[in-house]
């Protein structure tokens, strides 16, 4: 069976970018001083250089939803793909009080190059208007463990970041994360899809069961009574007990 080696894919797949001798100057990295980052935990803060400027990153969340996701690698198919299809979704995350931020261990020049690529081919006509960070020293990917197992050996070397994805809220609390192999290309949709079930649950205190898009029936939390329900939706669709099904007000 035919195995494709991916990181080695995106390394030479792409054309070459002039690299500055800062480059070569790299973090020592320890796996014990790096933190634990579970659902709940408040996203690391970090100063980077991102195609619009210097941020940091607690100031750049602000208000605002923030998606933070890493990709392996500039002028790569796979990841061309994915940030297209992330700014052709820029405008149904900013309805919804989110922004987009993406990154990855390549220079500035190398993305503000990339993006002209990126609005070319995979798009949709769309701008593309959200920043990527160069984590050049992957002092990010550290903070936020998006490289694999062999990647993080060589985190002072040349490690490609993987495909993570960090839904963070406006108090900067980490909310849901999903990481993927750099074979495999993400889902947009879904993550727009997660977006809404995170907001809906935060303003009517629900659940939202398997497969749930925005429109479809809720489920009752069991620590919300049928009557409490009835006040509030003005139907309960009980099934059992414990599972009570609601038609949400947004």
């Amino acid at each position: 069976m035919l195995r494709l080696n991916f990181a080695r894919f995106a390394q030479t797949a792409r054309p070459a970018i002039a690299r500055p001798a800062a480059f070569a100057r790299f973090i020592s990295f320890k796996q014990e001083d790096q933190p634990r980052l579970r659902i709940g935990s408040e996203a690391p803060n970090f100063k980077a250089l991102t195609t619009s400027g210097e941020i940091d990153f607690h100031n750049f969340i602000g208000d605002k939803w923030t998606i933070l996701f890493s990709h392996p690698a500039d002028f790569t198919p796979v990841c061309t793909t994915e940030l297209g299809a992330f700014a052709a979704l820029q405008d149904e995350f900013t309805k919804r009080n989110a922004q987009l931020i993406g990154l990855s261990a390549d220079e500035i020049k190398s993305h503000d190059e990339w993006v002209r690529d990126i609005e070319k081919f995979t798009s949709h006509g769309k701008k593309f208007d959200f920043p990527i960070i160069a984590d050049v020293d992957r002092n990010v990917a550290f903070l936020y463990d998006m490289v694999d197992e062999e990647g993080f050996k060589n985190l002072s070397k040349s490690a490609m970041t993987i495909r993570n994805v960090f839904i963070i809220d406006p108090s900067k609390m980490i909310r849901i994360f999903f990481v993927y192999p750099a074979s495999v290309g993400r889902n947009t949709a879904e993550v727009l899809r997660v977006l809404d079930a995170l907001q809906l649950a935060d303003k009517e205190n629900i659940a939202t069961p398997v497969d749930w898009t925005p429109g479809k029936d809720v489920i009752l939390p069991l620590s919300v009574s049928v009557e409490e329900g009835k006040k509030k939706y003005g139907d309960v669709d009980v099934k059992t007990p414990y599972l009570r099904y609601v038609k949400p007000k947004n």
